[in-house]
């Protein structure tokens, strides 16, 4: 078989099209990645259940169940914020907290907390009780379920960028 010198651009120009479009759509893919810092981070839902039931049981308000879908939302919130060493509700990658709450499959209203400090649970909770926002959203009595997470500053295993996600 014999190619001729005049299909060659044909052939390389088909090629090299391929390539950036195969580049191209290797590049979106990437763009949708969430990435967890280097730091440690966990669901810690299950920690804060008894702390969260206390605060709406003060408050007359029934006790909120844990959920693995608020958990994921907030573990991708925190670690956003570390792996970014700020806090924020919005993402660099153009989310919202409303679209990050869809594309983790979210419905209904929701709400979320977020902190970065040296401090442990019980503290967080303090913390969160003393300000008026946040203490509105944990004893919002439309919540009924909620996610918390945490992810550890790579560089300051004691700097915690924590999230609370709240949901019907």
């Amino acid at each position: 078989m014999s190619i001729s010198i005049t299909a060659l651009p044909d052939l390389n120009r088909r090629m090299l099209l391929k390539a950036a479009g195969l580049a191209a759509l290797a590049g979106i893919t990437a763009c949708s990645t969430v990435t967890v810092p280097t730091g440690e981070g966990a669901g810690a839902s299950s920690s804060a259940t008894a702390t969260l039931a206390s605060i709406r049981s003060s408050a007359g308000l029934p006790a909120l169940t844990p959920d693995t879908q608020l958990e994921q939302a907030a573990l991708q919130q925190a670690g956003y914020m570390a792996s970014h060493e700020r806090m924020s509700h919005t993402t660099g990658w153009g989310k919202d907290f409303a679209s990050r709450m869809k594309d983790n499959g979210v419905r209904g209203a929701a709400a979320e907390n977020i902190a970065e400090g040296r401090f442990d649970l019980e503290k967080l909770f303090d913390i969160w009780m003393h300000s008026d926002g946040h203490r509105r959203n944990m004893l919002d009595p439309d919540f009924s379920r909620f996610g918390l997470a945490y992810v550890r500053d790579g560089r300051d295993p004691a700097l915690r960028y924590w999230a609370l996600v709240l949901g019907r």
